[in-house]
């Protein structure tokens, strides 16, 4: 059995055009290798690719070529069981009106073959917050809670892995707390789980590995830390006793003189050093009451990989 909960190799996925429409190229050649028992970051920018491939892997959406094995099973040759190994929150809730949280459960759970006597419907509605929302009709739960609804109908036929599309767009502090505590645990238990989302701090924070993938293509993958070391860029926030103004600077380092009245120099770390900056400043007369520093966030990293990346 392999480490890996996903492997995918030369996945392309080409949708035909209609009319006048061309035909459009979704996914040019996808490969992929997603860890057992990791949380997986797939980024990328609106129209990137992602839920393409989401949708493949969730068996909904026919790939043109390649090849997808999930938890070891070929997709082609294994559909069930493949199927059968991962579960899916999608992005919006297309929940039934008429159906409760439980019956919901028990419904999807029955979908996917699990005996009445395996369904874990109260264990799941109290994962999900929702054991005294159990029997109310799904179009009375707010928006919040229908959200919960759908990682709970992801999980009934308890997958190895979850994947979670967009899951805190829009949602509250609250609820998104509660989110990642769920994930935590379930990833402490053994789950693999795949996250896309459009705040990069969450991925920052909560993913071990991350790939981008612009105009269907994976740009970059690498573990979150050797991705945020891609950028050797670094700011020192300097705070002066006196007020005044920002010294002369060198090539290769921009200064800004904030709000507050703080002084920020922002450098490679790699051609100076944090001592040069600091040396600069005591020359020029400039008392320090104060100092920090600033390192690259994700959302740096991402903006300077898909801004390279132009369509052909």
């Amino acid at each position: 059995m392999t480490d890996n909960a996903i492997e995918i190799s030369g996945l392309k996925k080409t949708y035909k055009g209609s009319g006048r429409s061309a035909a459009k190229e979704a996914l040019k050649g996808i490969d992929l290798t997603i860890p057992r028992g990791s949380i997986f970051g797939l980024l990328g920018p609106n129209g990137a690719g992602k839920s393409t491939l989401i949708n493949i892997l969730a068996g909904l959406v026919v790939k043109s070529a390649g090849s997808v094995k999930i938890w070891g099973f070929d997709q082609d040759e294994n559909p069930r069981q493949s199927r059968a190994a991962i579960g899916v929150m999608p992005q919006e809730p297309h929940l039934d009106p008429f159906f409760t949280p439980a019956g919901s459960l028990d419904v999807q759970a029955g979908l996917y073959g699990v005996p009445k006597s395996q369904r874990r419907t109260a264990e799941i509605l109290e994962l999900i917050g929702l054991t005294d929302k159990a029997d109310a009709y799904a179009r009375s739960l707010s928006g919040g809670m229908r959200r919960r609804l759908l990682l709970g109908k992801a999980l009934v036929h308890s997958p190895q892995i979850l994947v979670l599309d967009e899951p805190t767009a829009g949602v509250d502090i609250e609820l998104r707390s509660m989110l990642w505590a769920n994930v935590r645990k379930l990833n402490d238990q053994g789950m693999t789980i795949i996250l896309t989302t459009h705040y990069l701090e969450e991925a920052e924070e909560m993913c071990d590995d991350i790939a981008i993938i612009n105009h269907g293509e994976v740009i970059v993958r690498d573990s979150t830390e050797n991705l945020l070391g891609r950028l050797d860029r670094k700011t020192l926030v300097i705070t002066p006793g006196d007020e005044c103004d920002l010294p002369a600077l060198p090539e290769g380092v921009v200064g800004e003189k904030l709000g507050d009245g703080s002084l920020a120099f922002t450098y490679q770390s790699g051609k100076t050093p944090a001592d040069a900056i600091l040396s600069l400043v005591r020359d020029a007369g400039i008392p320090i009451r104060d100092v920090r520093t600033q390192e690259a966030h994700l959302e740096d990293v991402f903006l300077s990989l898909t801004a390279k990346k132009e369509p052909v």
